[in-house]
């Protein structure tokens, strides 16, 4: 079996940078490309995707989707050298799966992943491998210096296994989700409670996303976000007749789609409508644009805190006029995460905690259900020192 010399690597996101730096780490010669135009401190990147793929002896894809995989695809093809082979590792639907494999042909593998950056650091992933034989012991050395392999007969059934086994992951979520929900319910303190769900049948979730799960959670980076796995659920309902209880679950959980998919286990569950109009205030200050603001509140809400000892109440103008109309400098650093949400009829409370820079913000809100849709009637804010 010949080892491939140069690898391309399509895609620089959160798991294309951590396999891209594993294998430059074992010296392998590898080219790194991205849409976005990213660049990295350890991995040679460029800024064309041509360049990227002349040389390479597998070009391998970490993207988000198969729209995102058929339009990379159809961009570099024309550059693809003689003998190359393409290896897959991106999440798409089994019908995108078999039409990529079409498309290209024997030299296509297609071997969606299991595991986290932290694995792929470590060399312990987990690929479904699908597609000629020949094909699969060519990108065999790639694969094994990532992790393990398990063959499968398609890349249809290698698609659909990946969407099986991330909806027991978005299930084991929600299970995890509603536990969290019963313990605060009964006033249990959050740590004691993640020790014994770290003994139980939850227990290797809760320990590798333990700091998602804390209150206040860690400043720690996503490894696989809420959009992902919601995106994933959504793969699996077009592919299946069966309802997924799940994916309406996730969708719930959306309130911050960046941030790890663990921190849906520890947002409340409550009616979709219940969490727009905390939506659009969170747009409202992702984006700096109080229109956000106007669907969020109603037109009479007031917005009161204390702010260097002195109470504070504005109104919907006056809050919307803080607001430049752009997004922060800092908007990639900050978070917010709703904490608690009842509701009682057609009236409701939440709390939501907002990490802007240095400054710490809890914010409790009243809602109310007017005119078929809830909407905000008043918020107050407590800065943290």
């Amino acid at each position: 079996m010949d080892t491939p010399h140069t690898i391309a690597v399509l895609g620089l996101g959160r798991m294309g940078h951590a396999i891209a730096t594993r294998l430059v780490a074992l010296h392998w010669d590898v080219i790194g490309w991205t849409r976005s135009g990213r660049t990295s401190g350890t991995v040679r990147t460029t800024g064309n995707p041509h360049e990227a793929v002349a040389r390479a002896d597998v070009v391998l894809l970490a993207l988000f989707d198969g729209p995102a995989c058929q339009h990379v695809l159809d961009e570099v093809r024309g550059s693809l050298r003689t003998g190359v082979t393409v290896l897959n590792t991106s999440t798409v639907g089994p019908n995108e799966a078999a039409e990529l494999a079409r498309r290209i042909g024997p030299s296509y593998v297609h071997a969606p992943v299991f595991g986290s950056v932290t694995a792929a650091a470590a060399g312990t992933l987990r690929f479904l491998a699908a597609g000629d034989p020949q094909a699969i012991d060519r990108v065999g050395p790639v694969l094994e210096t990532l992790g393990t392999v398990c063959r499968v007969d398609d890349a249809a059934g290698a698609a659909a296994l990946k969407l099986i086994a991330n909806h027991s992951l978005a299930g084991a979520v929600l299970a995890l989700r509603e536990a969290l929900r019963q313990a605060d319910a009964l006033g249990l303190p959050r740590a004691r409670v993640l020790d014994v769900l770290e003994r139980g049948q939850l227990g290797g979730l809760v320990a590798r996303k333990r700091p998602f799960l804390t209150d206040p959670p860690a400043a720690v980076t996503a490894e696989f976000t809420i959009s992902a796995l919601v995106k994933d659920m959504a793969l699996l309902a077009d592919a299946s007749p069966t309802p997924l209880r799940s994916a309406a679950g996730l969708v719930d959980a959306r309130t911050d789609p960046g941030a790890d998919f663990a921190v849906a286990a520890t947002v409340p569950a409550v009616a979709d409508a219940v969490l727009e109009p905390l939506r659009a205030y969170v747009r409202g200050h992702a984006t700096g644009d109080p229109v956000h603001f106007r669907t969020a509140f109603l037109a009479g809400a007031r917005i009161e805190g204390v702010r260097d000892g002195a109470f504070l109440s504005w109104t919907l103008d006056e809050y919307g006029a803080l607001f430049p109309g752009r997004p922060a400098v800092d908007e990639p650093t900050r978070s917010r995460r709703i904490d608690s949400i009842e509701v009682h009829g057609t009236v409701g409370t939440a709390t939501m905690t907002l990490r802007h820079g240095p400054d710490t913000f809890t914010d409790v809100f009243l809602l109310v259900r007017v005119d078929g849709g809830w909407r905000i009637a008043n918020k107050v804010h407590h800065r943290h020192p």
